[in-house]
């Protein structure tokens, strides 16, 4: 499901329509080698209304219909970790000075 969202040559959209119904979707391009595509494919809503809740997606602005709303649908995009860790640095022990006898 994120593989699709990250996607970016498949927009998804949610489309909530007047009577509360949600429904989101991506455009499937047309493959010549199948003969398929050139149109809406439906996404499971149970697991992407999961990942919204859970803040792994995102919605952008509302484009208003009549009859429906339709928000593009992002996926939240961690910020880099640092490839370099900071560990504390431990207490040494103070250099003793050896005196020659």
């Amino acid at each position: 499901m994120l593989r699709i969202l990250h996607d970016t040559g498949a927009p998804v959209f949610l489309t909530v329509h007047a009577d509360g119904r949600r429904r989101y979707r991506y455009w499937q391009s047309f493959d010549p080698r199948t003969g398929r595509g050139s149109c809406y494919v439906a996404l499971p809503t149970a697991e992407c209304e999961a990942l919204l809740a859970a803040g792994r997606i995102t919605l952008g602005e509302p484009v208003v219909d009549p009859a429906r709303t339709t928000y593009r649908v992002r996926p939240v995009r961690k910020p880099a970790a640092s490839a370099r860790t900071v560990r504390p640095r431990s207490p040494r022990a103070p250099r003793s000075s050896r005196t020659a006898a």
